[in-house]
């Protein structure tokens, strides 16, 4: 175990989160974009959502001027015939899962969404775009991985991206050893390419592995972004230990699979928690040909209380991950 990694340090550590207090939502202006609410709090419903995400393309919010928190009745599903999905909630919407439930999933594999391709698992849409929105409170639990990863949000195939949104509070299944992200599950995206995840927050999720984001096979580019609070709850680590229900890893970001890459630029993964192996991250490359590499960020008081070999890391991939005008400590 290395004891202690110091790259450098430099003007990441007073790394803001990005506001959420933005400018007012403004009624859409480009065409066909959907509108929901009309100008007050109570006309902005879980079901207005429900159908503008199933009815896809540009989604707004006219909800007031003051921020409006909209309790889900109901998960939010992409179908597939959608080429694009933007839901952006001009920084004064938050969608909360109550506590009982996911609030926003794709999956391009499912019937139920229509299948649109021989492919499913490597198809080029819907791209959804998550902007400007808080997600509170989503929950699964389920010893099934689709069902019990991804407590705000799980998206299968297609793309995701992630522009200034907050996630706080997220559950998903407490115990195993591959269900994961009580924030973000993300399994297949198009060709390969990295889930983007840009000037965002993830605070206080919990699960069994991934405390914030989890994938299998799935690259990601975190820029500007903050993973505070969370923590990976399991106990057994993967392959689960005898007389344990596996689990435990990667307090913010649990990464498994063959080729992937996680590339972390400006962000601050600060005070993050893993029963067993990576309080900030695990990273798991099968083959070893993955690769991980932190850019001008700071990683520190993240404990591993199993294992790890980089501080708050525990990497296998190919070669050795690669540390750039960073505090990894």
């Amino acid at each position: 175990m290395i004891a202690r990694l110091v790259v450098a340090t430099f003007a990441v550590l007073a790394l803001v989160a990005p506001s959420s207090a933005a400018a007012p939502t403004e009624r859409a202006t480009a065409p066909g974009a959907q509108v929901i609410g009309e100008g007050t709090a109570t006309s902005c419903t879980s079901a207005a959502v429900v159908r503008a995400v199933r009815r896809g393309g540009v989604i707004r919010f006219d909800c007031g001027p003051e921020p409006v928190t909209i309790v889900m009745q109901q998960t939010a599903e992409v179908l597939n015939t959608s080429d694009r999905v933007v839901i952006d909630g001009g920084g004064l919407v938050t969608l909360s899962g109550g506590g009982v439930r996911r609030i926003l999933r794709q999956d391009t594999c499912d019937e139920t969404l229509i299948w649109t391709t021989d492919h499913c698992d490597d198809q080029a849409t819907p791209r959804l775009v998550i902007k400007r929105m808080t997600f509170i409170d989503g929950f699964v639990a389920s010893p099934d991985l689709e069902d019990g990863s991804g407590g705000a949000i799980s998206v299968r195939g297609g793309r995701l991206r992630i522009v200034s949104s907050h996630f706080v509070d997220n559950r998903c299944t407490p115990t195993g050893p591959d269900v994961g992200g009580a924030a973000v599950r993300v399994t297949n995206q198009y060709a390969d390419r990295p889930v983007v995840v840009r000037g965002s927050t993830f605070t206080g999720g919990v699960c069994s592995n991934g405390g914030a984001l989890s994938s299998i096979g799935v690259s990601w580019n975190i820029v500007d972004s903050v993973f505070t609070g969370n923590r990976a709850i399991g106990r057994g680590a993967n392959p689960a230990k005898d007389g344990t229900p596996g689990g435990g890893s990667g307090g913010a970001i649990y990464t498994d699979g063959d080729t992937f890459h996680l590339r972390l630029t400006g962000t601050k993964v600060v005070r993050n928690r893993a029963n067993e192996g990576g309080g900030a991250i695990i990273f798991v490359s099968n083959d070893r040909t993955g690769t991980l590499s932190v850019e001008s960020s700071v990683l520190k008081r993240n404990p591993s209380l199993g294992f790890e070999n980089y501080p708050g890391i525990f990497f296998l991939g190919r070669g050795k991950p690669t540390f750039t005008g960073s505090t990894v400590r």
